[in-house]
């Protein structure tokens, strides 16, 4: 995987701020992947293509999903958010031809989560929330828990999102709520809640 070839891709598909923002998500990714011993290659190489398609048209990110086989449910069709996540997966395997399922798997879900995700997946989704730019409120405290224990920050991270998207009465897909069931019963059973 030729990650310089792969920068440049990403560089003429979108705007500065979220090149950079991918650009951050990957250097984020590399530093977890050092902290928990996963493939720094692969985290590196997912962090910048993880929004390879965010900022295509709408139409363009429905084909790629159609052509990649991808059946949208009920909630995905009335969440366009969430289209660039799936589109991308499609995208790097086929257009790409990235054959790593876990790559595939990591930017499939960087958005939702889902239950049993891997390292890597994990990695992705956290990165994404602490990457460098990032300023919400609380992304100090994301940080710092994400380098003590990763499933704990992604309970921050969903607490945080799910609580969001509930005011603002938007769609919560199912498996952001299989993802945080899931560290909360792993988190549990490893009794740090």
């Amino acid at each position: 995987m030729d990650k310089a070839k792969y920068i440049e891709l990403i560089k003429g598909k979108m705007s500065e701020y979220r090149f950079v923002h991918s650009i951050n998500v990957s250097k984020a990714a590399v530093e977890l992947a050092k902290r928990y011993n996963a493939d720094i290659e692969n985290a590196e190489i997912a962090g910048i293509l993880h929004d390879i398609c965010k900022e295509m048209p709408q139409d363009e990110m429905l084909q790629i999903i159609n052509d990649g086989g991808i059946i949208l449910d009920d909630c995905e069709k009335h969440s366009s958010k969430l289209w660039h996540s799936i589109a991308g997966s499609c995208y790097v395997r086929d257009v790409l031809n990235i054959k790593n399922d876990d790559i595939i798997n990591a930017i499939k879900y960087h958005t939702t989560g889902r239950a049993n995700m891997s390292l890597l997946e994990k990695i992705i989704f956290t990165a994404d929330y602490i990457s460098e730019e990032r300023t919400f409120d609380g992304v100090d405290i994301m940080r710092q828990k994400a380098f003590e224990n990763i499933e704990d920050a992604m309970l921050f991270a969903l607490q945080f999102t799910l609580s969001d998207l509930s005011k603002r009465k938007m769609v919560i897909h199912n498996n952001a709520v299989l993802c945080y069931n899931d560290v909360v019963i792993n988190l549990s059973e490893k009794g740090l809640l």
